[in-house]
């Protein structure tokens, strides 16, 4: 199998140090290059081709979450994983509606970071019930938003089949369990999560869950 091709992106050199070293005794990723500042993540992407981008959010010229965006507009965008010491609900939430699909604080254990790393390469966000627990409390705490009412009037356009799928990936669940809970094979679901995409106009699957949570149903 191919190995997973991994930039790093932290203005910290220890951090991008450590991480490099960590990285490469896990035998099926690859780290292609680490860059200081998110304003060189472009000509390193375009150099390198990785798979998966670990990015920090505060850099001196151009921060993650600008350089995310930037990213998630190309044609073929790598998979960006958000490594933050910052988790405020305003972090989260920019992070994920810049496109990110996964996002994990400096002092996650090694181990979680890698199995993140693989997740996200196969297609599935990484969103740890800390940061889900965020987003749902963000959620309810909203109170009267114009993201709502918008966030339920795109729901409303959908199946009741691409609705069904689209509140699964809101709570977190892997393409099997969703499989699992509706009765359709993986394939199915798949194809659902791509319709969901195309019809929502969104660019990942991180963006359905954040929809379901700014829709708030429950509230």
């Amino acid at each position: 199998m191919d190995s997973i091709r991994v930039l790093i992106v932290d203005d910290d050199a220890l951090v991008r140090a450590g991480l490099s070293m960590m990285l490469a005794n896990a035998g099926d990723l690859d780290v292609v290059a680490d860059v200081a500042d998110g304003a060189e993540v472009v000509p390193a992407v375009n150099e390198h081709r990785p798979d998966v981008v670990l990015m920090d959010i505060r850099m001196p010229r151009l921060d993650g979450l600008a350089a995310t965006e930037l990213l998630r507009s190309r044609r073929e965008p790598p998979e960006i994983i958000i490594l933050t010491t910052f988790d405020t609900d305003d972090h989260i939430v920019r992070a994920m509606r810049a496109g990110a699909s996964g996002f994990l604080l400096k002092h996650t254990p090694p181990p979680e970071i890698v199995r993140a790393i693989r997740q996200v390469a196969a297609g599935e966000p990484m969103m740890s019930p800390t940061v889900l627990r965020r987003l749902m409390s963000y959620a309810a705490g909203a109170g009267v938003d114009p993201a709502r009412d918008r966030a339920r009037a795109l729901l409303g356009r959908l199946s009741d089949g691409e609705r069904a799928v689209a509140l699964l990936v809101g709570r977190g669940r892997t393409n099997a369990e969703i499989g699992r809970e509706l009765s359709l094979s993986v394939a199915t679901v798949k194809a659902y999560v791509s319709r969901l995409l195309t019809k929502l106009e969104l660019n990942n699957r991180v963006q359905i869950a954040l929809l379901v949570h700014d829709a708030d149903l429950d509230g």
